[in-house]
Parts: structure tokens; sequence; C-alpha cells
């Protein structure tokens, strides 16, 4: 557990890491939300939490993390067909605060550096808004964009579907609209931006917070 003052520390090692740091020794964790829908400060729930993690520039695919979660809500047939996640899924699925305490406690045995997505910022509002009803705060946290890393590379593109992205960068494409799916897909194609980073002189800890940051 990471409470103190109702505020939830990140187990990520960011900020005990020097910026010389380089790239091939750290590691990430890659993650991705499924939800009830886009509203997720008002009424929509998380559903399920799919990670993976990366190390240097290799995606470790038996280091996975993959939970659904009981939204005490009923999940829309639109969902459903987008997802394939049912009602009947979740019913049994542990509930949000104890769903998120296990990705932690996976981010924590991975010795991750950041979070990594792909539109990170909406998944991080999942994690936010549901420790918010817990009248919780996330905090010290430190997240990648693969649209950021892919805007320095590449600023003409502006396409921003994931599964177009892998195609146009020839990475691996895992199943849609699946948590651990999706997240499995911006591990391979996080990979590839950070080999062409590499290779642009993007070699250490500081000089990718700065790509990142842009």
């Amino acid at each position: 557990m990471f409470f103190l003052n109702k505020n939830i520390d990140c187990p990520l090692n960011y900020d005990n890491l020097p910026l010389s740091t380089p790239l091939s020794e750290l590691s990430y964790t890659v993650f991705d939300t499924e939800t009830t829908g886009f509203q997720v400060e008002k009424d929509d729930r998380l559903i399920e939490i799919g990670a993976v993690k990366v190390r240097g520039f290799e995606v470790i695919e038996d280091k996975q993390f993959q939970t659904y979660v009981n939204p005490n809500r009923h999940i829309s047939q639109e969902i459903t067909e987008l997802t394939s996640i049912t009602n009947e899924i979740v019913c049994d699925a542990p509930q949000a605060l104890e769903a998120m305490y296990r990705f932690f406690d996976f981010i924590a045995e991975t010795n991750s550096t950041c979070f990594v997505g792909h539109y990170v910022n909406f998944d991080m509002l999942v994690l936010k808004s549901e420790l918010k009803r817990e009248k919780l705060t996330y905090r010290k946290y430190k997240s990648l964009d693969t649209l950021n890393l892919i805007g320095f590379l590449a600023p003409a593109y502006d396409i921003r579907d994931l599964e177009r992205y892998a195609m146009a960068f020839n990475t691996r494409i895992y199943p849609r609209h699946s948590a651990i799916g999706d997240a499995l897909t911006t591990a391979y194609l996080f990979v590839e931006l950070l080999l062409q980073l590499y290779d642009r002189g993007i070699h250490t800890l500081g000089d990718l917070s700065r790509v990142n940051g842009q």
C-alpha cells in the first residue's frame, strides 16, 4: 500500500535516477485501460487494465499484467462490441481500487522508470478519477506518450490511431480495444520509436524527457 495523508505515492523510480542514465538501463511500464465510455471524470468507469514491461530496447513479454475491473454499473452493448468485455466477465472482478493496487505492485516489481502509453493522458485520467472517487490522490508519477515521440520523429503525422501508427512504423499489432492487446502494440511501437530516437542522438533519460515534453 502507498497511503500517505490520502495520497498514493507512485512506485516509479524516475526521481531516483540521474538524467544521465542511458536508455539501455531504463525499464518502463507500458499500459492501457478500457472503460465503459469516455466520460471518466463523471459516470464512466474502469473495466480493464493491461500492462507489459519494456527494458532498454526490448519488450519483456513474460512480464505482463492484466485484470478486469468491476465498474459497478452496466456495460453497454456498444462497449461490449468494441472491447468484448461483458457484464458477466466483470461481475466477479476486483473493484477499481483493489485492481489498481495490484497494478501498482506490478510497477514496483518491474522497477519501472515511468509509465508509457498511447495518448497516455487519458489512461492517467482514468486512474486518477477512480482514486478521486475513493478520496485519494495519485502523485509523483511520470509518463511518456508515444504521440509526443512520434511528433518529434515525424511531425507531419497526425493520424493518432494506434494501429495505423503501428502499421506506419512496421511494428507488431495485437488485438485492438483489449487493454493488454493495446499495451503490447504500444510497447512494440515504443521500442521502435526509442531505436529511432537513439539514432538521432537521444541517448539518456534526460534527452528522452526533453523530447516527451516538447
